[in-house]
């Protein structure tokens, strides 16, 4: 049982406990029945294109947050979701391992976050996922993101610093496949934001070569957004699948 103080509320006709973690505002939805033990962490957007948290929560699952600073997946808020992560499943019962929900610049968060602590990564579920800087928010590519000078006001990183930078989340793949953790991967094949050709399919691309577990869906005629299916159940039971075999 937790000891953490918490104060409770409601989304979506769950239970929520809100309470603080290294002086930023975290929650954990609760699952109304069923309760299995698992776990998915939001990394960023909460409540945004939900259908997918929605359905786990349904399915027994808890679902957690933390307020990140910025979303950029700077060292602070990394470092804080690592043990966070830690926090979560000790203090309220839950499974080790945890399922990262990453959409957009939560894709980053998710990767990076799997690469810093592998050991407790069961699934990770990517939408639209940031992968690699040079596309976005750089826009170096056929990416249109418009991102980069807030991006550069966050990290000051430069174009320049950037060609030569060996720390996107595209260079964290090989620590993913050698401790076998398994992607599910949804996007658009017309999004213009974060292209699915400069991002996502390097990502399968690997996956598929090196022989890690891999679930794909390429939405045909889709932008960035919306994310997600609106039938999540295809995306749900990928994710479930892997975990059972964990």
């Amino acid at each position: 049982m937790s000891t953490v103080v918490t104060t409770t509320s409601e989304w979506e006709g769950f239970s929520v406990l809100n309470f603080t973690f290294d002086e930023r505002p975290a929650k954990l939805v609760c699952p109304k029945k069923n309760a299995n033990g698992k776990w998915a962490l939001r990394t960023e957007y909460f409540g945004a294109f939900a259908q997918v948290d929605l359905a786990l929560l349904e399915r027994g699952w808890h679902l957690a947050f933390i307020k990140n600073d910025n979303r950029w997946a700077q060292e602070g808020d990394l470092a804080r979701k690592a043990a966070f992560v830690e926090f979560v499943a000790k203090e309220f019962d839950l499974e080790d391992k945890c399922t990262p929900i990453g959409l957009s610049c939560g894709g980053m968060y998710a990767v990076m976050l799997a690469a810093r602590i592998p050991e407790r990564i069961e699934v990770l579920y990517l939408d639209a996922p940031v992968l690699n800087l040079l596309s976005c928010p750089c826009d170096m590519g056929v990416a249109q993101s418009g991102l980069f000078e807030e991006f550069h006001g966050f990290t000051g990183k430069t174009r320049s610093e950037l060609l030569s930078y060996r720390d996107h989340p595209i260079d964290q793949l090989p620590i993913l496949l050698a401790h076998d953790i398994p992607v599910v991967l949804v996007a658009g094949d017309s999004d213009r934001t974060v292209p699915y050709c400069e991002n996502g399919a390097i990502l399968a691309r690997e996956y598929q070569d090196q022989g890690g577990r891999l679930w794909v869906c390429v939405k045909e005629g889709c932008d960035h957004h919306p994310h997600a299916l609106e039938d999540p159940t295809p995306i749900v039971n990928a994710i479930e699948t892997f975990a059972a075999a964990q």
